[in-house]
């Protein structure tokens, strides 16, 4: 077999996973399109010990330290598909190149669907944010808004108090019943009925809702919960089982991170519901053990 593990996907989740199994002296690829999720985002904030850098001199330092195994081969390219083969696995990229190995391992993330607001997308990361434990104490103390997409944005709304003074969109796409009004006036939350026509930067530390009444709020930074959908079709095509996250499917792991396709492990964005960099990190590296383990098991 060409190589021990395959890894699709290079940020967080694949590095820490390849690392693990890079220390083992087994021999892995690593496969990356170069499209981490969380490219968008100015800084990183609560991984222990990179508070304040950018995702992308966190993810050049690992790969910089995990190149320094002599086992570890890295390709920069978007792996297209996967199938089992040869009593592993073979993964074919864009250009038809083909690499096979025993255990392959999804890390493969997420993307993620802002609603169609004028200005949303240009923002998110900066002053548009999904997680007030990564960004919300650079937030904090200013005016803070939470754009309603469903009913789970009540869980925003509730949680986001702790950061400043709330204000939630609903934005025609919830509706709080009388208990959850409770909830919210608990928290002090108020409460906008009117549609957001567009936001606004103002600075690089400021957003201006515009509602289709004509009335702007300004708000220092605005969380929202995008839906996820698959950044990459590999688990489909492999016919790896999904459950629902919550704001989209996930891969469906068991304790051991494997999939319900025997020798195919899933960590990240892709495989669990809540998500940051430190979460990514601990799954990846149990997952590479996991999968490093299994070719002893198997092989006894």
């Amino acid at each position: 077999m060409q190589y021990d593990l395959i890894v699709v996907g290079g940020s967080f989740a694949g590095l820490s996973a390849a690392t693990q199994v890079a220390r083992a002296r087994r021999r892995v690829l690593v496969i990356d399109g170069g499209k981490p999720r969380n490219r968008f985002a100015v800084h990183s904030h609560g991984f222990l010990g990179q508070d304040g850098r950018t995702p992308a001199e966190i993810l050049g330092e690992a790969r910089r330290q995990l190149l320094a195994y002599p086992t570890v081969t890295m390709v920069d390219e978007y792996a297209e598909k996967a199938e089992a083969a040869n009593d592993g696995f073979v993964v074919a990229l864009e250009d038809g190149k083909t690499f096979e190995g025993a255990r392959l391992l999804l890390a493969t993330g997420v993307r993620d669907t802002l609603p169609d607001i004028p200005g949303l997308q240009e923002q998110w990361g900066k002053t548009v944010l999904h997680c007030p434990y990564c960004h919300g104490y650079e937030a904090a103390g200013g005016p803070l808004g939470v754009l309603a997409v469903g009913a789970v944005s009540m869980h925003q709304a509730l949680l986001i108090p702790d950061w400043g003074d709330v204000t939630l969109f609903t934005n025609d796409a919830f509706e709080p019943d009388a208990e959850q009004m409770r909830a919210l006036e608990a928290r002090r939350v108020k409460l906008e009925r009117a549609r957001i026509a567009a936001c606004e930067a103002d600075g690089a530390d400021e957003l201006v809702m515009v509602l289709d009444d004509g009335r702007t709020v300004r708000v220092k930074a605005l969380f929202t919960a995008p839906r996820t959908s698959m950044a990459s079709p590999l688990a489909e095509q492999l016919g790896c089982t999904f459950t629902e996250g919550g704001l989209g499917p996930i891969i469906k792991v068991d304790e051991l991170q494997q999939t319900s396709v025997p020798g195919v492990y899933a960590a990240g964005d892709a495989a669990r519901s809540m998500t940051n960099i430190a979460f990514a990190v601990s799954d990846g590296a149990f997952a590479g053990v996991a999968a490093h383990r299994s070719l002893i098991w198997d092989s006894l």
